[in-house]
């Protein structure tokens, strides 16, 4: 068998407002074991650090996250927000008890007043050793977790070039924070808005052989490059003639992204 690599995808539907819908309607789980497993360890790796015992709420969030039962991790989050404003457990409830994008969205403006709080104070004490810096580390994960995430409902709701500030702004104040693929966010809501100009730059700055590729990045250079020579393309031109170097480069583009992941048009057509 062939190497099987998961990669993470930024798309990151919702669990309650989402994820849940499918399975009411469907009766059928959307999320493997594995795919759980999988945010299991991004939860506890962004989301915790190793002084969280000290502080009661965040010792509460550290269990939740490795709970598997999704009402116990609800029950979790309520008991830490009745010992403090806890940004961590206004994200679980967010992700996991809201039902609609509305409410999440209510859940995650109240997560991110805690969470610059936190952010601010752990900035001060962030050079005062080993365990501050940790501490830091996690804040700042939390706070761009959030904004990104706010920046997504504000797009599932319509307001479409909100997000694309919101996101831009996010990429602007944390630009070596590439983990959560805030560009990859940016460049589906750029094409929603048909700004092909923008998601050209973004393109240009994020489509590099150091970094790794995606089914995002890969389908969305060969979209571009398709469109570039699609209104005056013939194929009975191009079988006299050949192709020109731009609609060779298009047809390469489109084996890559294909190479990638061959899924995704089977998903897209449908």
């Amino acid at each position: 068998m062939t190497e099987c690599k998961v990669w993470r995808n930024p798309l990151n539907l919702f669990r309650g407002a989402e994820y849940n819908r499918y399975t009411w309607v469907t009766g059928r789980e959307p999320l493997t074991y594995y795919d759980m497993n999988l945010s299991a360890q991004d939860h506890q790796t962004f989301f915790t650090c190793d002084t969280d015992h000290l502080r009661p709420a965040d010792a509460i969030m550290q269990k939740a996250w490795r709970e598997r039962n999704p009402q116990a991790r609800i029950s979790a989050a309520h008991e830490a927000l009745e010992l403090n404003e806890c940004a961590t457990a206004y994200i679980l409830l967010a992700e996991e008890e809201a039902t609609t994008i509305v409410e999440a969205e209510k859940l995650f403006k109240q997560a991110l007043k805690a969470g610059e709080g936190c952010y601010r104070r752990s900035q001060q004490l962030q050079h005062h050793g080993a365990q501050y810096e940790a501490q830091h580390r996690r804040d700042t994960n939390v706070l761009v977790y959030i904004k990104r995430r706010l920046a997504m409902c504000a797009r599932k709701l319509g307001r479409t070039r909100e997000a694309v500030k919101m996101m831009r702004d996010l990429m602007k104040e944390f630009p070596l924070l590439s983990m959560f693929n805030i560009h990859e966010n940016l460049l589906e809501a750029l094409l929603e808005l048909q700004a092909y100009a923008d998601v050209q730059a973004v393109l240009a700055k994020y489509d590099d052989i150091s970094l790794p590729k995606s089914a995002t990045i890969c389908y969305t250079a060969a979209l571009l490059k398709a469109r570039a020579v699609s209104d005056k393309f013939s194929p009975e031109a191009a079988s006299r003639r050949g192709l020109s170097t731009a609609e060779m480069n298009a047809v390469e583009a489109i084996h890559r992204a294909v190479e990638f992941n061959p899924h995704v048009p089977k998903v897209s057509m449908e």
